[in-house]
């Protein structure tokens, strides 16, 4: 066990402010304290931004590694590599395949969840638009209907904490219903959906934008579609990936503006090349180029999830778009943690909670990364 530490002399990013100057007790059982013993070891972090630990509610791999298709060891290599880039909490999000597979999938996810190495399963497909599908097999869509969304639900085993479904396919708004009834996050993503349509759903239990504007009709000024609905809704929190590729950033502007942000959760929606480098992949079955950073498919050219990393999305919104440090953290750690009921546990740096913790320089760089009081990447060292 780690001997208790306190992080001194940084700006440290509360849900009260930011305090200059300011410390963060670390104990040896890997959580926050409000006082320090006397023998705890001090950490000068001056010059230094302190940050609670990223969680991303939206992301398929990292570091070569897939959640889709990867072994346990595979999936483990791929939770480290976004750990190392800051997140300290990531949700393993799944691909459209076949009904079975994805059941078998969820079975090792659950596995996973219940060591607390993910913070559970989300499912993406294949309950979406053939309009919409982006990088999904349209072969293996299907419906939502509720028996088979209750079939993936009950394979996660109490780790289902999110679905992504086009909600005005038949059988959706029920399933909505059904996925609130149980506890499990019903987001509106892959959708052709219309304004009204989106109101429905909404209405019915749904509470999460998947990344906003992204395989959805566009805003239109007569036909608002799904993302004026999205928007002006206080019940929905809205995802946005905030690469530069997904977004123009007046986009991600406007989103994050109008929302307010209290209502935002920045993700990566990663795939295993983030963290990795260029090449050929695999999205479930069908092939990714990955080329300067941007994957998209082979055929057609759609997009296919990113190689973002929660920090680039961090200082991007920092330096790029100019958003307040606290918003950003509200963004990328807070408002994920609610979303995910773990608000209690993590999401701040407060007495308490796990001691998950980001250390950035004054460009907001990352510089270190602790995890429930253990370094994951030593800011420290030479």
């Amino acid at each position: 066990m780690a001997p208790s530490k306190v992080l001194a002399g940084a700006q440290v990013v509360l849900p009260t402010g930011t305090v200059p100057n300011g410390r963060v007790i670390v104990t040896d059982g890997g959580r926050i304290a409000g006082s320090a013993p006397a023998d705890a070891e001090a950490v000068d972090l001056t010059g230094h931004w302190l940050v609670p630990g990223f969680v991303d509610t939206h992301n398929h791999g990292g570091g070569g590694a897939s959640f889709t298709s990867g072994t346990a060891d595979d999936i483990l290599r791929g939770v480290q590599t976004h750990r190392l880039h800051g997140t300290t909490t990531v949700v393993a999000s799944t691909v459209t395949g076949e009904m079975d597979a994805l059941a078998q999938r969820a079975g090792l996810l659950s596995e996973l969840a219940e060591q607390g190495d993910i913070a559970g399963i989300h499912f993406e497909g294949p309950f979406i638009s053939p309009c919409r599908k982006g990088a999904h097999s349209e072969a293996l869509l299907r419906h939502p209907d509720p028996a088979e969304v209750r079939k993936l639900v009950d394979a996660a085993r109490g780790q289902a904490r999110m679905v992504t479904l086009a909600t005005e396919l038949p059988g959706g708004t029920d399933s909505v219903r059904l996925l609130a009834e149980l506890g499990v996050i019903a987001a509106i993503g892959h959708t052709d959906a219309t304004y009204e349509q989106t109101k429905e759903a909404i209405d019915a239990g749904a509470t999460v934008a998947t990344h906003l504007y992204n395989a959805m009709p566009g805003l239109g000024h007569r036909a608002p579609g799904p993302i004026a609905a999205l928007l002006e809704d206080e019940r929905i929190t809205i995802e946005l990936i905030n690469d530069g590729t997904h977004l123009h950033p007046a986009s991600f502007e406007l989103a994050f503006h109008h929302a307010g942000a209290g209502r935002v959760a920045l993700i990566t929606d990663a795939m295993d090349a983030a963290g990795f480098g260029d090449g050929t992949y695999l999205l479930g079955p069908l092939e990714v180029e990955v080329k300067d950073g941007v994957a998209r498919l082979t055929e057609g050219g759609s997009i296919a999830g990113s190689t973002l990393t929660m920090d680039r999305a961090f200082q991007r919104s920092v330096t790029v778009d100019g958003l307040p440090v606290g918003d950003v953290v509200a963004a990328i750690s807070a408002n994920p943690a609610k979303l995910l009921g773990m608000y209690d546990r993590i999401g701040s740096l407060e007495p308490g909670k796990d001691a998950d913790i980001v250390v950035l320089d004054a460009e907001f760089a990352l510089k270190g990364v602790m995890r429930k009081g253990e370094w994951v990447l030593d800011p420290t060292a030479p």
